[in-house]
């Protein structure tokens, strides 16, 4: 009997914990269905349902099998579901989560450069952040998404990462504006304005923990999700802020220093589901890695995603 034909009768069967039950949803009759249970049971050599005239219920055996089965099913109707459309040639869209403080200059290079690679593929892009990209890439509602590292990435396949360093965002009349070069540990004394920890908390606690690490405690941390408002707190001393260098040219109140390098730097890759994945994923983490490294700083970097201590718990939200 067809494997899988019978993975779906077993599923039937352990919902519904009753012969007779399945047997009408699943349109045969009685008979037939106990045998082919039986025979499944031969095959795998356990026993999946204690069984006798007044109950059914599910061995551990059949438990196990139920959960893996679900996921095998799953998993078969959705490689069907994308052969059929490539075979019709109907896979035209690639959903894919982007960090919303991109640039825009970024993400224009990243459409032209993916629609040359892919010209049948239109790319789907959404602002997400990183939380948000993993949750719904592990719902099956994004096909890729640029992630923030260090990230959680357990069911997840990785392109070529690329590594940021990073600079300082201060007010032009501090006097930290008048060296051509700063270390974490010249910023003793400053808050920090950073963005809200739920957004990518692995990064968010590598990067306090790298300033703690490098003589730079803040006084204080102040949350900025868009790059006004983050100006807008620098500008008014509530702290200096990290960037690779494009958020200080919308200002000409403030400027922008680099780090010593090797102080700061910040990792992205794309990642897309292991199992059943957009047949396009991967060129397209070729394609954003190839974008990403134009820009002279930033370089290809091999991924590191250790465990973070959670520093939420020494800093005080705002």
């Amino acid at each position: 009997m067809d494997p899988l034909r019978a993975l779906r009768y077993f599923v039937v069967v352990a919902e519904e914990l009753h012969f007779g039950r399945a047997a009408d949803r699943l349109g045969i009759a009685q008979p037939p269905l106990s045998q082919r249970i039986r025979r499944l049971e031969d095959d795998l050599g356990a026993r999946l349902f204690e069984r006798d005239s007044r109950r059914v219920e599910l061995t551990e055996a059949g438990q196990i099998l139920l959960a893996e089965s679900r996921d095998l099913l799953a998993r078969w109707e959705r490689m069907r579901t994308l052969v059929g459309k490539a075979h019709r040639g109907e896979i035209d869209a690639l959903r894919v989560g982007v960090p919303p403080e991109l640039a825009g200059r970024v993400l224009a290079d990243l459409l032209t450069e993916f629609g040359r690679a892919c010209p049948d593929v239109r790319l789907d892009l959404q602002e997400l952040t990183t939380t948000e990209q993993v949750r719904l890439l592990a719902d099956r509602e994004l096909d890729a998404g640029l992630l923030q590292h260090p990230v959680d990435v357990s069911g997840l396949e990785l392109g070529p990462a690329v590594q940021t360093p990073l600079g300082v965002v201060l007010p032009r009349d501090s006097p930290l504006a008048a060296r051509s070069e700063l270390a974490l540990g010249d910023l003793a004394g400053h808050g920090l304005v950073l963005f809200p920890r739920a957004a990518a908390p692995g990064l968010y606690d590598a990067t306090l923990r790298t300033c703690w690490e490098q003589g730079f405690r803040p006084s204080h941390v102040r949350h900025a999700r868009n790059p006004e408002f983050l100006l807008g707190l620098v500008l008014s001393g509530q702290g200096v802020a990290f960037d690779q260098g494009l958020v200080a040219r919308k200002e000409p109140r403030v400027v922008w220093r680099p780090l010593a390098a090797g102080s700061l730097s910040w990792r992205m890759s794309v990642a897309w589901p292991a199992v059943n994945p957009h047949p396009e994923a991967a060129r397209l983490a070729d394609v954003v890695a190839d974008v990403l490294a134009r820009d002279g700083v930033t370089t290809l970097a091999p991924v590191q995603d250790p465990v973070q201590r959670p520093w939420s718990v020494v800093f005080g939200r705002s």
